[in-house]
């Protein structure tokens, strides 16, 4: 499985040939699909809104079968209603090193 790992502006910054455990650990606390392509989008360091801005730019970048990993300091809670008006699902785990939002499509 590759991870791509993309910078507060959304730009891919590499790729992993395999998912970190920090990211397998991510996803097995959620029920998002552990078998599809995954991206991570790192806005630890943006100030409202960009956060918002960015991971909804990045999704709607993704094809349906990828699941976002949102690196936080914070829950996004106002990017919640956003995703269930496009019909993602999400859960939210916290992590030692960030908030992490994990995203996938219904």
């Amino acid at each position: 499985m590759v991870e791509h790992v993309r910078d507060n502006r959304g730009a891919i910054r590499g790729e992993r040939s395999h998912m970190g455990s920090n990211a397998t650990r991510v996803l097995a606390e959620t029920d998002a699909p552990t078998d599809a392509p995954v991206e991570r989008l790192d806005v630890r360091s943006l100030g409202p809104p960009k956060p918002l801005a960015s991971t909804l730019e990045t999704l709607a970048e993704l094809d349906d079968d990828v699941v976002l990993l949102q690196d936080n300091d914070r829950a996004p809670q106002h990017l919640y209603p956003k995703l269930d008006d496009r019909g993602y699902a999400y859960e939210t785990v916290e992590t030692e090193d960030a908030t992490v939002t994990v995203i996938w499509k219904l």
